[in-house]
């Protein structure tokens, strides 16, 4: 388990334990949460991207194509001899 030391402005700490957001379940919940908002932010980011440079879409096959691949590549790593 990590500790964390924050300085806040004191009218951000009041309002942020008059939330609930100060204790250790309150910072993971945030933390959580702007994580999840981070990795939708970089999906977007990549999506427009990838519709920008005339790259198709994938489909629900394909995309299960590559991970079934990927996961079969991972079986033959941990499997092979000297792993």
């Amino acid at each position: 388990m990590t500790e964390v030391t924050i300085r806040l402005p004191d009218e951000l700490a009041k309002q942020a334990e008059a939330a609930g957001l100060l204790s250790p379940e309150g910072i993971e919940r945030a933390l959580r949460e702007a994580l999840r908002r981070e990795a939708g932010r970089r999906i977007l980011e990549i999506r427009t991207k990838l519709q920008s440079d005339g790259t198709p879409p994938m489909s629900e096959e394909d995309i299960q194509a590559e991970i079934d691949a990927a996961r079969a590549a991972r079986r033959a790593k941990r499997d092979a001899p000297g792993a």
